[in-house]
């Protein structure tokens, strides 16, 4: 028997749109997990060179809120001002994210997501932590 590790993401087949299935022990790495796989999906390459980091702090009623505001700000970052991330500082109290991103500009994407979505979204508790599956417009 294979041992899943403990926090990753997935892509999962979808007639129109793409999704993930992310997991992760809590919250935090629920939302860095989901973040890496939105980029990876966008297959976004960064400079090696000069790093960036930005901080956010993002705002919602529940888990599901969190995860779609900051995809959301990751995914405007990504357009506005070019840039994607590796390193993922965060912190998560009640219904409160506090970010600190690092990475770089983008040098390479092939593909575009348009929208993070809340189709068919929640975070459900599993034995090894959170898991959540995540539908993005494209």
């Amino acid at each position: 028997m294979v041992q899943q590790e403990l926090a990753g993401f997935e892509e999962l087949d979808h007639t129109a749109d793409w999704s993930l299935r992310v997991w992760a022990p809590d919250l935090a790495g629920l939302l860095e997990q989901a973040a890496r796989g939105m980029q990876s999906l966008c297959a976004v390459r960064i400079t090696e060179g000069q790093r960036q980091s930005k901080d956010l702090r993002v705002e919602a009623n529940d888990a599901e809120g969190l995860l779609v505001n900051f995809l959301g700000e990751v995914l405007h970052l990504a357009e506005q001002e070019h840039l994607a991330f590796d390193k993922f500082e965060l912190s998560v109290s009640d219904s409160m994210l506090n970010a600190r991103l690092e990475g770089g500009l983008i040098v390479e994407q092939t593909k575009e997501i348009k929208a993070v979505t809340y189709h068919n979204l929640t975070v459900d508790k599993v034995t090894a932590g959170l898991e959540a599956r995540i539908v993005f417009d494209v």
